[in-house]
């Protein structure tokens, strides 16, 4: 994997605004960038959006209440209706979605979807052309990443890896970090529209270093999970309330939005999901083999994923990532048998 040159590219300011929402100027007419009457840099042209799960849909939901002309689908066409009922087209198929847009982008559950959406049969990369655009903002390891590039240029369009820094609330909030890398005239191109769907957002060069961005920072998430849910348990066994503990952790230098935003439901045993735990496994998974490619011991990593194996064991994969604590009370249940 090439080095990463982690720049942090300026973002590009819209004027256009309505409460909080950038509304970005989308004509159909040109797939070119320019700017608008008012000032503001614009979008031209039609945008996809296949996947439409946790993620996908408030980010394609946002692209259009700022005004884009979008399409939309997803394996399950039921997902697309409350799109379609805000203003989306759809087409049946990604290869479809793809050649009726000038750039499309991409939210898959994990590399094998993400690889079969963009490369299979009726994928995105029959309809790419010169000219078009795919950006992949799924999780996938760089070896799928640099496939899916490899496919989506040699049709004479542009590729970009986008995974994203967030969950469910900042999707829908439009708070979400894009860890991109690939073609950076395309980077440049679709920049008004990353900013609508996130906060910031970094160029870092080849493809695959967005790839291996995303899964350093899911890897140190995951593991913060597994420690904040063992010092939760260990505060109650000894007496303290569990409660006082995530309100001292959030005052303290080891304060992290997500301690105080997980820990309240962690206590009363409730895992809304915003991030389901199956993908934070998946991306421990990721996380070690691409580790092992470099000869990078990451013992803390590997040990939180066998707790979050433990937790999909129990049932819990479709739950919030933070039910990993479930794994943890399980263990102690098991010990007392």
């Amino acid at each position: 994997m090439a080095a990463a040159s982690f720049l942090l590219s300026p973002r590009v300011t819209l004027p256009l605004r309505r409460g909080s929402r950038l509304l970005v100027s989308c004509s159909a007419t040109s797939p070119s960038s320019s700017s608008d009457a008012a000032g503001g840099v614009g979008f031209q042209g039609r945008v996809g959006f296949l996947g439409l799960g946790i993620m996908g849909a408030p980010m394609a939901s946002n692209l259009i209440k700022a005004g884009c002309d979008i399409t939309v689908w997803n394996r399950t066409k039921s997902k697309c209706d409350p799109l379609l009922s805000l203003g989306a087209k759809f087409e049946s198929s990604p290869a479809r979605v793809a050649s009726s847009c000038d750039v499309t982008f991409a939210m898959l559950a994990d590399p094998e979807s993400a690889f079969e959406v963009a490369c299979g049969a009726n994928g995105a990369a029959e309809g790419m052309a010169a000219g078009k655009g795919y950006v992949d903002v799924s999780t996938v390891d760089d070896a799928t990443s640099k496939l899916i590039g490899k496919r989506i240029t040699s049709t004479g369009a542009s590729f970009l890896e986008a995974p994203v820094s967030g969950s469910k609330k900042p999707a829908e909030d439009g708070l979400l970090i894009f860890l991109t890398a690939g073609d950076e005239s395309l980077y440049k191109r679709v920049a008004p529209l990353l900013d609508v769907m996130g906060k910031s957002r970094f160029y870092l060069g080849d493809v695959g270093n967005g790839a291996a961005m995303k899964l350093v920072v899911n890897m140190v998430m995951g593991s913060m999970m597994v420690s904040f849910a063992e010092g939760l348990l260990l505060s109650e066994k000894v007496g303290l309330d569990p409660n006082t503990v995530v309100e001292v952790i959030s005052q303290g230098a080891i304060n992290a939005p997500m301690f105080s935003l997980k820990g309240p439901s962690m206590v009363k045993a409730a895992y809304p999901t915003a991030f389901p735990l199956k993908h934070q496994q998946k991306d421990l998974r990721l996380a070690l083999a691409l580790a092992e490619s470099v000869s990078q011991p990451i013992p803390t990593a590997a040990a939180a994923n066998e707790l979050y194996k433990v937790a999909k064991s129990l049932g819990l994969a479709d739950q919030d990532f933070s039910a990993v604590i479930e794994a943890l009370k399980a263990k102690v249940q098991s010990s007392q048998h």
